[in-house]
């Protein structure tokens, strides 16, 4: 674990370098609080999640990562002060491979991504494409599909089993709208992973998760400042959660602090 917890410190690091030249920049500190289910013991517990995500572009790409800290009130094994992130960088593909202006694509790139759980001891690495699309009305929607690469750990040195390789299909998005006076934004994002085997010949079943989030500027509305403090409902809807059988619907409470 410690390790894993050095490689994140270490590209949280080499963002913050790399904020320091970006065109633009955005760190926020999440709070989520619902119930979530083990799906192996299926049991639920009251959990809160901390979370601190960050992205920024520059002119040849962005960065992408969020680093999750999670605690519930249940004493099992998962989920006790535990944490997970994910990280992607993207590189712009050479000017002659990009979509023609007039085009529904606004840009495409490479993308590098790892993703990394503490307890379980996993690494995955996700190397693919990233598509970033005009849609009227939206700050971003982009759509990537990469490999889904494991370099864990196994169950011989106290992790998760290992798995055979697989793919994955993620849609993310941002659109502002307004109600009245008052700001809102709807974000989130839908990955699908694709079935894959264990180091036990055991199927994990492919899965969908979906984290929509709808969010209240209260920031605005209360103190007139804009994008700073927002409240609302992210809905955790997982099929086949980590591989099991297990679909959960989960809402939670969502509190955002941009700075």
């Amino acid at each position: 674990m410690n390790q894993n917890i050095r490689l994140l410190a270490s590209l949280a690091l080499c963002s913050s370098f790399s904020a320091t030249a970006a065109n633009w920049s955005d760190t926020q500190f999440h709070f989520n609080s619902g119930d979530v289910k083990n799906p192996f013991s299926q049991q639920s517990a009251q959990t809160q999640i901390y979370s601190v995500q960050h992205a920024s572009g520059y002119d040849y790409g962005d960065n992408f990562f969020f680093i999750d800290f999670t605690k519930d009130d249940l004493d099992d094994g998962f989920n006790n002060n535990d944490f997970y992130g994910e990280w992607y960088s993207s590189f712009l593909m050479p000017k002659a491979w990009q979509p023609n202006v007039n085009s529904t694509m606004q840009s495409a790139s490479f993308v590098a991504g790892i993703n990394v759980s503490g307890d379980a001891k996993v690494i995955k690495y996700l190397p693919g494409v990233k598509l970033n699309w005009k849609a009227p009305g939206f700050d971003f929607l982009s759509t990537m599909i990469t490999a889904y690469i494991d370099d864990s750990e196994g169950v011989a040195k106290g992790g998760a089993p290992t798995q055979s390789d697989s793919w994955m299909f993620d849609v993310a998005w941002g659109m502002p709208f307004n109600i009245s006076e008052h700001k809102f934004y709807f974000t989130g994002h839908v990955e699908y992973i694709a079935s894959r085997e264990d180091e036990f010949g055991n199927d994990v079943k492919g899965w969908i998760l979906a984290q929509p989030a709808v969010r209240w500027d209260i920031g605005h509305a209360l103190m007139n400042k804009e994008k700073q403090l927002m409240l609302g409902i992210e809905w955790q809807w997982w099929r086949n959660k980590l591989g099991t059988d297990i679909t959960e619907s989960s809402p939670q409470l969502h509190i955002v602090w941009q700075f």
